[in-house]
């Protein structure tokens, strides 16, 4: 039978910080409900330790995930793909939701600059959570 959830993937440039962020709190929020992707379009070779931290501190654990290359055949397989700062490097799809999401680059910051970023990004996970499973998303 075929997976019918929903699906985001979180696309950034490096895949170590914003996208990591954004699938973690979508993954906390939304259990197995969504399937969630990240990718990049010129990973790191890890993610960004300071955001494992922020992400820490909230009980989010992102430290097993691993920057990750956006594919042609991910991108396409998503309901919704969610950009950070990836430029024109991210395919667009008919009928596909996509959005570009306006956030500061955690790369370099301390961590008193990346809290407020870990937490804008959960304000959006969660509207787009709303968005794609509808009122039962934000009980």
């Amino acid at each position: 039978m075929p997976d019918t959830r929903p699906s985001v993937l979180f696309v950034c440039v490096h895949n170590a910080g914003r996208s990591q962020m954004a699938a973690g709190w979508l993954r906390h929020l939304a259990g197995d409900t969504v399937e969630v992707r990240s990718a990049g379009s010129a990973p790191a070779d890890r993610i960004n330790p300071v955001a494992v931290a922020a992400m820490a501190e909230v009980g989010i654990d992102i430290t097993g995930q691993t920057p990750k290359i956006l594919t042609y055949e991910d991108a396409e397989a998503s309901t919704a793909v969610i950009t950070m700062g990836c430029g024109d490097v991210c395919p667009h799809f008919p009928g596909q939701r996509h959005e570009d999401w306006k956030l500061d680059d955690p790369a370099g910051q301390g961590i008193e600059a990346v809290r407020p970023i870990r937490d804008e990004i959960r304000d959006r996970v969660q509207a787009l959570l709303g968005d794609l499973l509808g009122p039962k998303a934000s009980a």
